[in-house]
């Protein structure tokens, strides 16, 4: 009898064990599902009559948040960020990295909803999943954004948002000049890493040509030993992707090629042009739970709809998953990415990242 209790007694401990590592695989798996969230060249044609007014936003430093002001006090920050960046779009030096013409390829990039006068440029791999919802339910298409089926968001021919370059040079015009118009941006290496894992590692919405016909043609151009490891089966590799982005000159052609899948990954000049488009409100992912009810309620429609609940900690910057993922690339080959995006990180705060660019070495 002892040693029949002596064992009950050893199964409940074994099973308490087993439950605390259930319990702990299960909180590690939904912080790296969440990691994501949200997210789960065309004929130039230049609107007249824009005005430049922007500026960039200030980001609290990653390591040391600062408190946030209160949502009376949060229009400062606004102010802050669109003198910022009308600043750096006067920089004549930085001209080339700054400014694009109103493209159709920008236009596409812009929704519209007439019923309430917004315009919204969507920047993948910020969360502009969740605005999307926000735009489908003011439209009228939905009463709650708990209600959009979630193939149905990105589904553009039936979503009903309609995007700016389906409207004549004279509508789209008048709703430049007119309506309110805000985006979203995110520091621009944290959002290459968003990108790459999204579409060349987890590929959430199984979309094969990222990972069929992108990652191979990546590979065969800019994996210097593709040869030796068999390109087809070993997969495309950060660093094949950072040398590839990097690539200012060879990568056209291959863009070319990709279509519009590249928006995943073009800068936020190309997507937006925020030095030709007079936007309202540039918000940050990584204060999302302050800008998203400021957009709204300088939109006008906050009584109308809310935005989404954001996961805690998710649109917290995180300096040490950039270290991992740049720490074995060259740098030489950050460099060169850095150059091409340079211009996103000075039209919007976000500081240079000495701590991987390492520039004086």
């Amino acid at each position: 009898m002892p040693g029949g209790m002596r064992l009950h007694w050893l199964l409940l401990g074994a099973c308490g064990w087993v439950l605390l590592i259930l319990m702990f695989v299960s909180k590690y798996n939904f912080f790296r599902a969440v990691d994501d969230y949200g997210e789960k060249a065309g004929q130039s044609w230049t609107a007249p009559g824009i005005m430049v007014n922007k500026s960039r936003p200030a980001p609290p430093p990653a390591d040391k948040p600062s408190e946030a002001p209160t949502l009376t006090d949060w229009q400062s920050v606004i102010d802050h960020r669109r003198e910022l960046l009308s600043s750096v779009c006067k920089n004549n030096s930085l001209k080339n990295l700054t400014h694009v013409s109103i493209s159709k390829f920008v236009l596409d990039r812009i929704f519209v909803c007439d019923k309430h006068k917004i315009l919204f440029c969507q920047t993948p791999k910020v969360g502009n999943t969740q605005w999307k919802k926000v735009l489908i339910v003011l439209n009228g298409e939905f009463p709650t954004v708990e209600e959009i089926p979630e193939n149905l968001v990105h589904d553009h021919e039936k979503n009903g948002l309609p995007r700016l370059s389906s409207l004549s040079p004279q509508e789209i015009t008048q709703r430049l000049n007119t309506y309110f118009k805000f985006l979203i941006v995110r520091d621009p290496f944290e959002r290459l890493i968003s990108a790459f894992k999204d579409k060349f590692v987890i590929n959430p919405r199984f979309e094969p040509w990222y990972k069929h016909d992108i990652a191979p043609a990546i590979i065969r151009k800019y994996r210097k030993s593709h040869r030796d490891t068999g390109h087809a089966t070993s997969g495309l590799r950060f660093e094949d992707f950072v040398r590839y982005l990097g690539d200012v000159d060879g990568r056209r052609r291959m863009d070319r090629q990709f279509g519009e899948h590249i928006i995943h990954w073009v800068t936020y000049v190309e997507l937006c042009a925020p030095c030709e488009i007079s936007y309202d409100v540039v918000g940050h992912h990584e204060t999302l739970e302050q800008d998203a009810p400021h957009i709204l309620r300088a939109a006008g429609v906050d009584r109308l709809v809310t935005y989404p609940s954001i996961p805690p900690g998710i649109t917290r910057y995180n300096r040490s998953k950039v270290e991992n993922y740049f720490s074995p690339i060259s740098k030489r080959d950050i460099r060169r990415l850095y150059s091409r995006y340079q211009g996103d990180f000075q039209l919007f705060g976000y500081a240079r990242p000495d701590f991987i660019l390492n520039l004086n070495n």
